[in-house]
C-alpha cells in the first residue's frame, strides 16, 4: 500500500480505538461519532488508493463512496448502514439533536455500531 492510504488507514484504525475507549467509558455519544470518522477515513483511504487526487473533505459518507468507487461495490446491508451512521456526524456535534440522540444510543445500540462499524471496516481494508 502507498503513504497515502496508510495515513487514513491509521487514522480510522485510532478513530476506531477511540470509539472502543469511549464505549468503556459509557460515553455514547462519541461512540456513534468515532464510528461515523471511523468509516469516514476507511473511505478516504480508499479513495487514496484508487485516485491521484486527494479525497474531497466533506463527511457525507455516502458521497464519499459515490465519488471513489466504492459505492457499487457495496451490498444492501453496508448502504443500509452506511445511511445510519451518516447523520451521526451532524447530530454529535450540535446541542438540538444531543438530547435525542443520546436517548437513542443505549449499550446494545452501541455495541452494534462497533461490531458493524469493524466489519465495514474490514472489509474495505481487504479491498486495498
Amino acid at each position: 500500500m502507498g503513504k497515502k492510504e496508510d495515513y487514513w488507514i491509521e487514522m480510522s484504525d485510532y478513530d476506531f480505538e477511540t470509539a472502543l475507549a469511549m464505549f468503556e467509558t459509557r460515553r455514547h455519544l462519541y461512540v456513534a461519532f468515532m464510528c461515523h470518522q471511523t468509516i469516514e477515513k476507511i473511505i478516504k483511504a480508499y479513495w487514496s488508493k484508487f485516485s491521484e487526487e486527494p479525497p474531497l473533505k466533506i463527511h457525507s459518507l455516502s458521497r464519499l463512496a459515490e465519488k471513489c468507487g466504492l459505492y457499487k461495490h457495496l451490498s444492501e446491508e453496508q448502504l443500509e448502514f452506511i445511511d445510519e451512521l451518516e447523520p451521526l456526524n451532524i447530530e454529535a456535534r450540535y446541542p438540538s439533536y444531543k438530547e435525542r440522540l443520546l436517548k437513542s444510543l443505549s449499550d446494545e445500540h452501541c455495541t452494534k455500531l462497533l461490531k458493524q462499524t469493524n466489519e465495514l471496516r474490514i472489509w474495505i481494508k481487504s479491498k486495498l
